[in-house]
């Protein structure tokens, strides 16, 4: 007898860690597609509406901290603030994209699709879904004096570098405010910013920069659609 040929044995299959195929999104499926290794920039908010400012913050984050990319999340809902005068979720997404015009500059929803509501929880999904690329959270000073009202908000700066950037008047709480205070010896000089992303966290830097003159709520009062970034005030209380 000619002794049948063996089908080679199928090897088993591995269940998935959470937040990739089970937990969370794949890329492809709401996550942002992005060649291993980048520096990021992650910039949160409700962009309600994205504005020229948060254009020019992007622009010089990529500049002044040798950054890949910079993500704005644009956040579903600020838990903070409340729902009355936010425009709809999907005007805001798309308007997002018409400011941001830059190839470096990527408007997504994933933290809609992550089901994720405060920043600290974010940062842990996306470190899990991207464990190859080096985050650095983006705020302007505006956020500093209610920081520390964000959910779990030391764990924002444990998980990922921070870069400030500076927003008249709100300078002055760089020396005063909680987050600064509590983490100051991890403060990054500012000649060292380009080098943030490469730091182990904590570390957190602060930009002196030109100041835009958009702001949030001149454009809201104008009738245009409401919002502002974060403080998480979404995704941060």
């Amino acid at each position: 007898m000619i002794p049948r040929k063996r089908r080679p044995a199928r090897a088993k299959r591995r269940a998935a860690p959470p937040g990739k195929t089970g937990g969370g999104p794949r890329p492809g499926r709401g996550c942002v597609k992005s060649r291993r290794g980048r520096r990021i920039g992650l910039f949160g908010g409700s962009f309600n509406p994205a504005h020229a400012g948060h254009r020019h913050v992007s622009l010089l984050a990529l500049k002044r901290l040798a950054l890949d990319e910079v993500w704005w999340l644009v956040s579903p809902q600020n838990p903070l603030k409340p729902e009355a005068g936010m425009a709809p979720y999907r005007a805001r997404l798309e308007q997002a994209a018409a400011m941001a015009r830059h190839p470096r500059l990527r408007v997504t929803d994933i933290e809609r699709r992550l089901g994720t509501h405060y920043t600290a929880e974010t940062l842990r999904r996306l470190k899990r879904l991207y464990p190859h690329h080096r985050f650095v959270w983006i705020m302007g000073a505006d956020n500093l004096p209610d920081f520390s009202r964000w959910r779990r908000w030391p764990e924002v700066f444990a998980r990922v570098p921070v870069a400030i950037f500076d927003r008249w008047p709100y300078a002055r709480f760089v020396g005063v405010s909680k987050p600064c205070l509590r983490f100051v010896r991890y403060r990054v000089p500012e000649r060292g910013a380009r080098r943030l992303a490469r730091r182990v966290p904590p570390a957190w830097t602060f930009v002196h920069s030109r100041l835009h003159p958009a702001r949030g709520t001149e454009i809201r009062a104008a009738g245009a659609v409401v919002g502002s970034q974060r403080g998480d005030d979404h995704n941060h209380a």
